[in-house]
């Protein structure tokens, strides 16, 4: 940061930090500053010189995604999540959604319990 910047900061940051209010900046992109969604500070583009900025955005893990027979022989797919059974007590159930109302309403999100296969419903 420009002397005069790192002077009249609140926080002594990285570039990847606003100095004034510690929010996450976003990425440099096309306009000769970057400026702070919270707090409105700015910084010269050219402070980004040769520095290599990356992100990872983690959708589902690579095995995360539980596969479940029912009794009834039908199957259950989706991400195990960490909520309690009401029938067990188990802490593992799998979800799933669907839109079962109107499209201008919330999904449906359906649970199965991992371990004795209780279903319950949610909307949301």
């Amino acid at each position: 940061l420009p002397a005069m910047e790192q002077d009249t900061s609140c926080f002594q940051s990285d570039l990847d930090f606003c100095p004034e209010c510690g929010t996450i900046l976003p990425l440099p992109g096309i306009q000769d500053k970057v400026t702070c969604m919270r707090c409105s500070f700015s910084i010269n583009i050219r402070d980004f010189e040769g520095r290599v900025v990356q992100s990872c955005i983690e959708v589902n893990r690579l095995g995360s995604m539980s596969v479940m027979m029912l009794d009834d022989g039908q199957e259950v797919r989706g991400p195990m999540i960490d909520r309690k059974c009401p029938r067990c007590g188990h802490d593992g159930m799998v979800y799933h959604t669907r839109q079962m109302r109107s499209a201008d309403e919330g999904q449906t999100v359906f649970y199965t319990c991992s371990q004795c296969k209780f279903q319950e419903k949610e909307d949301s």
